[in-house]
């Protein structure tokens, strides 16, 4: 379909599509364990029909225009991936998220794609307000919020249930305006 660069490195980011689901069981068996300390798609992801199932879920939600997600390559190899879970272009807002296995941390690939995915948002869709939600305990996923300029907005305490556990659930966003200013400065 298409693929963006994220940098002279060599990482790419592509849609991630069904037909890619062996290749995305295959990236969440290596990261299984690293991926799911802070989010349910360790566990949604276990054998193949749930990786299709998984992918055709995003790819109907992506023609009804309400989510996306994105695989980021690295070497040649998916080793994670950014989305918009939700995407409501009628009241100008979208959640992004993200996932990287172990392999692939400290390369700023996140970051990048991220970017990517939030420019696409506010310039082509019109979105006005980007959320980033995040365990409270996720601090590299904290940390990527705020190299994208977010802004912490609060925190959701003990709202999402995980594993056994109640998690405090941190929101951070980045309006538009804002979006736009920092590009402009950089």
């Amino acid at each position: 379909m298409y693929t963006v660069s994220l940098g002279d490195d060599g990482a790419e980011l592509r849609p991630l599509e069904p037909w890619r689901a062996q290749e995305f069981l295959d990236h969440m068996d290596r990261g299984r364990e690293f991926i799911g300390r802070h989010i349910a798609l360790a566990d949604a992801v276990t054998d193949l029909p749930s990786a299709r199932s998984f992918l055709q879920s995003y790819a109907e939600r992506a023609a009804a225009d309400t989510a996306r997600i994105h695989g980021i390559w690295f070497g040649g190899t998916l080793v994670g991936g950014v989305l918009f879970r939700t995407m409501d272009l009628r009241m100008g807002t979208a959640e992004a998220g993200c996932w990287l296995e172990p392999t692939a941390v400290g390369r700023g690939l996140v970051t990048r794609a991220a970017r990517v995915l939030i420019d696409w948002a506010v310039e082509e869709r019109g979105i006005h307000r980007v959320e980033w939600l995040v365990a409270a305990e996720n601090a590299p996923s904290i940390a990527v919020a705020r190299r994208l300029g977010m802004v912490r907005d609060g925190v959701l305490r003990e709202s999402f249930p995980y594993r056994g556990r109640r998690l405090d659930m941190e929101v951070w966003s980045v309006l538009a305006p804002e979006w736009r200013a920092a590009r402009e400065d950089s």
